[in-house]
Parts: C-alpha cells; sequence; structure tokens
C-alpha cells in the first residue's frame, strides 16, 4: 500500500468540499510543485493550494464531490478523477456570479513524499466549467 493513499481523496472531500483550509500544512511539502497552471494571480506551493481552494469555494460554496475515483496507488504515485458540482456565486478569475450550477472534472497525480504532496498534475475541464457560468459561448 502506497504512503500516500488517500491524500487526494483527502484534499478534495475536507479541504475543497469542507473548508479545512489548515489540512493543506499536513497534506502538502513545504517545497511542493504544482505542474498545473492554475488561476490568474496564484502563487506557487502551498500558498498557492491556499489560494486556489479559496478562489473555488468563494465562486462555489457550496462544492460538492459528486463522484470520486482513485486511479492509481502504487509507491509514492497517486491519481484519481473527480466530479465537482456547485453554484457560481462569487467572482471566479475576474467573471462575476452567474447563479448557474456547474459540474465539471479534474484529473490528478501527486507524487508522495515522507507522507506528504511533494508534487501535483491536474488538469482540470477549465472549457466546460467556462461554457457553464456563461464565460465562453457553447458550440
Amino acid at each position: 500500500m502506497s504512503e500516500g493513499v488517500g491524500l487526494i481523496e483527502r484534499f478534495y472531500k475536507e479541504v475543497i468540499e469542507s473548508g479545512n483550509l489548515a489540512l493543506i500544512e499536513e497534506l502538502a511539502a513545504d517545497n511542493l510543485v504544482n505542474h498545473e497552471a492554475g488561476l490568474p494571480g496564484q502563487p506557487p506551493g502551498k500558498e498557492g493550494v491556499r489560494y486556489f481552494v479559496s478562489a473555488m469555494r468563494s465562486a462555489f460554496p457550496d462544492i460538492k464531490v459528486k463522484e470520486f475515483e482513485p486511479t492509481l496507488s502504487d509507491g509514492n504515485l497517486e491519481a484519481c478523477h473527480v466530479v465537482l458540482t456547485g453554484t457560481h456565486r462569487g467572482d471566479l478569475g475576474g467573471i462575476p456570479a452567474s447563479g448557474k450550477s456547474v459540474e465539471f472534472d479534474c484529473t490528478d497525480i501527486i507524487r508522495v513524499e515522507d507522507g506528504k504532496v511533494a508534487e501535483h498534475w491536474g488538469t482540470t475541464d477549465n472549457l466546460s466549467l467556462m461554457q457553464q457560468i456563461g464565460a465562453v459561448a457553447v458550440g
């Protein structure tokens, strides 16, 4: 069993969904490297994780994990596919609240070192998200 089993799931359910920002200290290494292009103005490292979570929870205060599918747990690597839902009730990267319900998916891979996330690679279906809140035309 990997030393990182459950870190991604804990992040999505306890940090993203429940808003426990203090847990980032426990889950993320001090020198965390995030390879995913984040939100405009997002700093690197742990501070960037806090920035991202705060921005998402502000934009979607009712954000929920609809589906969580672990896809890999091998050695120091862990991966998942997750579907999130929420209502766009706050600014998201300069896009004002639309009041629209959204459903979008993310895929994440992490490398764990000493029980903490040391590296993260991820993709988020931002095009679908932007279409759902009316920031990008559909079709």
